[in-house]
């Protein structure tokens, strides 16, 4: 059941947007400190030692983290762009996009994160693990409880608890 709100089609675009970059602004901090730590990675003592399996692991999950920070900052660059254009309503369809596949590239690197930071610290088989619990936990929280609460909300009317 869709919510039923005394906003006009342009004031409930306007309030979207606003939830969306608000949702961004806590994404892109996190997102942005997790690239800024992989990026000073390569020049530690250790990471000599992590061999050619931990070198490309690291260049995936380095990859992904600035490509995630790429895609969650597109959404403000295109309404920058478009400014006054009388298309928000297409920006913030294509920066919801943005904002899922930001999220899932970020929710990546943090998954091969763990498995990279896991098997120097104690070894491959932990790092697996630790990768393996990751890729749960994302799953979870990007796919299985978004979609309980979207059963739940199909069948709660809005402002019904």
């Amino acid at each position: 059941m869709a919510e039923e709100r005394d906003e006009t089609e342009a004031q409930r675009i306007d309030r979207n947007w606003i939830e969306l970059l608000q949702e961004l602004r806590i994404v892109q901090t996190g997102g942005q400190v997790l690239t800024g730590f992989l990026l000073v990675v390569p020049f530690q003592d250790r990471f000599a030692d992590i061999g050619a399996g931990g070198r490309a692991l690291y260049l995936a999950v380095l990859t992904l983290a600035l490509a995630s920070t790429v895609v969650l900052l597109a959404p403000v660059m295109i309404h920058r762009a478009v400014f006054r254009s009388h298309r928000k309503d297409r920006v913030l369809k294509l920066s919801a996009t943005l904002a899922r596949v930001g999220l899932a590239m970020l929710s990546i690197a943090l998954v091969g994160l763990a498995a990279l930071v896991f098997s120097l610290v104690v070894g491959p088989l932990p790092g697996l693990v630790a990768g393996a619990v990751m890729a749960v936990l994302v799953t979870a929280m990007l796919f299985v409880l978004p979609a309980r609460v979207r059963h739940r909300s199909a069948t709660t009317p809005y402002g019904a608890g």
